[in-house]
């Protein structure tokens, strides 16, 4: 189905987005993760998965005193991944999850802290652009889980698209329906304050719209935003 609407995107209509959400939804206390490890660790195990399979992959580590990287560097894939089982395509996790975990280990002295901080003692400081062409540079770590890392984990200012993000963006006009994801992470960066608590919190109010009622098939009865310029195609977004 085609848009209804061809106007050129309009910007500006971004921080009005955030604030509708805001109002409706209030602040959402987003990523769920007791600790940068935790977080990072989710972030992988989260791609292509529902989050509660993710939290019974969590506890099973946390449980087996598995959220250490030089242990995850250490074991054998199949361990790891028995470990991981209820996320799903576990031994694919498990691979990706062994990629970060060596970087950290031989790095970044098993700190997954230190290797998302700026200051590296007894050297320049690094740049964000820096950071994130580490993670990207790592099997398995795609720009929307680096991003999620970097912002969630690492306290960046850094925005993750998703596929909640590109139903939003695309029914409001403002994305099209195969923009790069570099292109939409762009358009928020210069688009908002470069303030990485309005980038978490946006991020986790478009995925509650986005679960609530921009899902493949839009309900835009109740919805925040029903309000703005929008169209209803059954759209169906791609993660990373």
């Amino acid at each position: 189905m085609k848009l209804k609407d061809q106007r050129a995107p309009d910007e500006a209509v971004l921080p009005a987005i955030f604030g509708r959400l805001l109002d409706a939804y209030g602040p959402q206390h987003w990523w769920p993760g007791d600790s940068p490890t935790e977080v990072a660790v989710g972030a992988i195990l989260t791609q292509n998965t529902a989050w509660t399979n993710v939290e019974r992959a969590i506890k099973r580590m946390r449980q087996g005193g598995w959220l250490d990287w030089r242990r995850i560097d250490a074991a054998e894939a199949e361990t790891l991944a028995e470990v991981i089982r209820p996320a799903g395509t576990f031994r694919v996790k498990a691979a990706r999850l062994k990629a970060l975990a060596h970087v950290v280990a031989a790095r970044h002295g098993g700190s997954i802290e230190r290797m998302l901080t700026r200051q590296t003692e007894g050297s320049v400081p690094r740049t964000i652009d820096e950071i994130r062409a580490e993670l990207l540079a790592i099997h398995g770590i795609g720009p929307e889980t680096a991003d999620a890392i970097m912002l969630y984990a690492g306290g960046h200012a850094t925005f993750v698209i998703d596929t909640y993000t590109r139903r939003v963006l695309r029914r409001h006009f403002l994305a099209g329906a195969n923009e790069a994801y570099d292109a939409l992470r762009a358009l928020f960066m210069r688009s908002l304050p470069p303030d990485e608590r309005v980038f978490n919190e946006y991020h986790a109010l478009l995925v509650r719209v986005g679960k609530e009622h921009c899902g493949s098939v839009a309900r835009c009865d109740g919805c925040p935003l029903a309000a703005l310029p929008h169209d209803e195609p059954a759209l169906d977004g791609n993660a990373e």
